[in-house]
């Protein structure tokens, strides 16, 4: 879910969505651009439509001055495309930035996008990132990419965390859709892996250790991912929702050997979301959960 976007383009799917002049043209209202519907009048790809949440909540969530937070991830990365645009042509300033990953500050780098860590900047304006679902209280699974660690660590510290997916990543329940990451220290990661496996509230799920790149929850090779942190992944696989999001975040994160884990609960500000229906937006500012 890391790689480039060029990458998604095969597996796109056809979607109606407005052009992205559309999707940014400014009215006289701030709310009215933040909750309207999008028309569509266009075929998009995926790609395409992430290009348009993307730009969208750049275009809607900062403003010169700010510190913001840049997530990881294919939709993510028209979010930073956008910002190093905008500060290229000057109608941004005084930008500064703080990346939730190392492909995340090597692209901001390449687009001259300032940056600090959470060493320099502790509290953030807004922070952006993608999902890999979205229920409808606005709860995420995230870290298909591998990021999870620095993308909470960023995103719990900003005044705004704007969420933008295509509906594809809408569920109603939590589980199914998307395993769920799990970042582990590697010491003892077989014992830890079956410690998280016999939670209660995530009974029932396929415990997996991530083989390969930490960037995708596909086995490509032989050996365990490790995240830029240095650490493991174990991908819980479930065939039903997750009965209570609040409680499985608790005992994941109480258990002892577990550094953090995909579930972000009641961080959402807004999630922008583009679909056939053109673009919606859910949460504040915007309408109630449609899903």
């Amino acid at each position: 879910r890391d790689t480039m976007p060029a990458a998604l383009l095969a597996s796109s799917v056809s979607l109606r969505a407005t052009p992205l002049r559309a999707a940014n043209r400014r009215v006289a209202s701030k709310s009215a651009v933040r909750s309207a519907v999008v028309a569509p009048r266009a075929m998009a790809s995926q790609d395409e439509l992430k290009k348009l949440v993307g730009y969208k909540s750049v275009d809607d969530h900062v403003e010169s001055g700010m510190v913001v937070g840049l997530g990881t991830g294919s939709t993510a990365y028209f979010a930073v495309e956008r910002l190093g645009e905008k500060l290229k042509s000057g109608e941004l300033k005084d930008i500064i930035a703080i990346p939730t990953s190392e492909r995340t500050r090597e692209q901001a780098e390449s687009l001259g996008i300032p940056l600090c860590t959470l060493n320099e900047k502790s509290v953030l304006d807004v922070a952006i990132d993608g999902a890999d679902e979205v229920d409808p209280d606005l709860a995420l699974v995230k870290g298909g990419g591998g990021a999870l660690l620095r993308e909470k660590m960023v995103e719990v510290m900003a005044k705004k965390f704007v969420v933008i997916v295509d509906e594809s990543k809408l569920c109603k329940g939590l589980g199914p859709g998307f395993p769920l990451p799990v970042e582990i220290t590697p010491f003892c990661h077989m014992h830890t892996l079956r410690t998280v496996a016999a939670l209660p509230s995530v009974a029932g799920c396929e415990a997996v250790l991530r083989m390969g790149s930490s960037s995708t929850n596909k086995p490509d090779g032989d050996n365990i991912a490790v995240t830029d942190n240095g650490n493991y992944i174990v991908d819980l696989h479930f065939k039903e929702p997750i009965k209570d999001v609040n409680k499985a975040a608790e005992e994941l994160k109480n258990t002892v050997g577990v550094v953090d884990h995909g579930l972000f609960v009641g961080m959402s500000y807004q999630v922008i979301v583009a679909g056939k229906d053109g673009i919606k937006v859910a949460g504040t500012d915007g309408e109630p959960a449609w899903w």
